[in-house]
């Protein structure tokens, strides 16, 4: 496979802010393994869309599409899986 561009809305961006450090570490290497296997193990296809992704880590949901065309991926959320759903 090759190697996928990985972009961050600013949505996403903001909610790294609020996430503990610890924890942002693990989630951002989560992140960062996507740009090699843009769908691993801990990932499923969200209903009821074409492209989108969540990826779990631990309590925290990372909300993502893929565009194999253009390689990249885009993170849209990284919230706590009882907020993660709620406005998609």
């Amino acid at each position: 496979m090759g190697s996928y561009q990985i972009e961050f809305k600013r949505s996403a961006e903001r909610d790294i802010r609020r996430i503990h450090p610890v924890l942002i570490l693990r989630i951002l290497a989560k992140v960062e393994a996507l740009g090699d296997d843009p769908s691993p193990r801990q990932s499923l296809k969200l209903s009821g869309t074409e492209a989108t992704y969540r990826l779990r880590v631990g309590d925290y949901r990372v909300i993502y599409s893929v565009d194999s065309e253009a390689k990249t991926i885009v993170v849209y959320y990284i919230r706590h899986r009882r907020e993660a759903y709620r406005r998609l």
